[in-house]
């Protein structure tokens, strides 16, 4: 059985709607979380990278919580940047504030030319089992 976040749910953002798709989706034992930003309630962004995916990866704790799930649960995550050496190094830095053993999940980092929103630095998405 399928489950995705219900309309309204979510940090208040139209997104969902206005372009068509789900935050995030449950198959069978596994969530597959589109990419999030680093932007807080209100929409608003942070300035600078280390801001940005600090709440970045709030943003994905908040999801996984509605599944019964955790950062230990997550398996995979794709990160997509403007900067690749300055988000290597905040996901270097944080990344045991993230995940309680890095080396538990595959990850890739792209570098991108540009993302969804201006002043967005880092888009993440994540994979995550049971």
């Amino acid at each position: 059985m399928s489950q995705q976040n219900k309309k309204g749910e979510g940090f208040g953002m139209p997104w969902e709607d206005i372009y068509g798709y789900a935050q995030a989706i449950k198959k069978g034992n596994t969530v597959w979380i589109s990419g999030q930003l680093g932007h807080n309630e209100k929409g608003e962004l942070p300035e600078g990278m280390d801001a940005q995916m600090k709440q970045t990866y709030a943003n994905i704790k908040e999801l996984l919580s509605r599944f019964g799930m955790t950062m230990d649960n997550v398996v995979e995550e794709v990160i997509y940047t403007m900067d690749m050496s300055t988000a290597f190094e905040a996901r270097k830095n944080f990344k045991t504030e993230y995940y309680t053993d890095p080396k538990l999940v595959a990850s890739t980092m792209v570098g991108v030319t540009g993302l969804a929103l201006p002043g967005q630095l880092v888009e993440i998405k994540i994979i995550a089992t049971e």
